[in-house]
């Protein structure tokens, strides 16, 4: 990591902030608890394991996917709101899909799961204050505040949320 040069203000920190339409952390957390429940499982059963394109993730990996991420977020956060002092590494999410057992997994366990990590997180990041939230956090190549995490998990659920829908729902026929 010599001579690389952290950037300030990242691309798809903007593209986060974009996705929450300026909506506030717990706001927007609440708002994609919401987004979870509002989710046709029965449709998704239809599609089953259908990829709209050979190579692509199925459903359930996209939804294991969101689960294993928001728990690294949350462990990143953890690092930074309590001021531990390392700088966590980047994760390889194509190695941690092709692990993954998602496809053995029926949709309603795995929208359980994302569920009730979402509630767990939404729990953590309530009980920061303000100081906590505004940390700045230094990652392998960028630096961002401590509440942006938050607000990353759900644009990171719109973001594949968006994806089902424009590409695997039409698989419903």
């Amino acid at each position: 990591m010599k001579n690389q040069k952290v950037k300030k203000d990242p691309e798809f920190l903007e593209y986060v902030y974009k996705l929450n339409k300026g909506v506030e952390l717990q706001e927007a957390l609440k708002l994609s608890l919401k987004e979870i429940d509002d989710i046709d499982i029965a449709q998704l059963n239809r599609i089953g394991l259908k990829t709209y394109k050979k190579g692509k993730w199925t459903i359930h990996k996209i939804l294991q996917h969101l689960i294993d991420w928001e728990r690294i977020w949350c462990f990143r956060a953890i690092i930074f709101a309590r001021a531990e002092g390392t700088i966590p590494v980047a994760h390889d999410q194509e190695i941690m899909g092709e692990n993954s057992n998602a496809d053995e997994l029926s949709i309603e366990q795995l929208m359980n799961e994302l569920r009730i990590v979402r509630q767990s997180t939404i729990m953590m990041f309530e009980s920061f204050n303000k100081k906590i939230l505004e940390t700045n956090c230094v990652f392998f190549e960028y630096e961002m505040p401590l509440h942006s995490i938050g607000l990353t998990i759900r644009a990171h659920q719109i973001h594949h949320f968006n994806i089902i829908k424009e590409r695997y729902i039409p698989l419903d026929k």
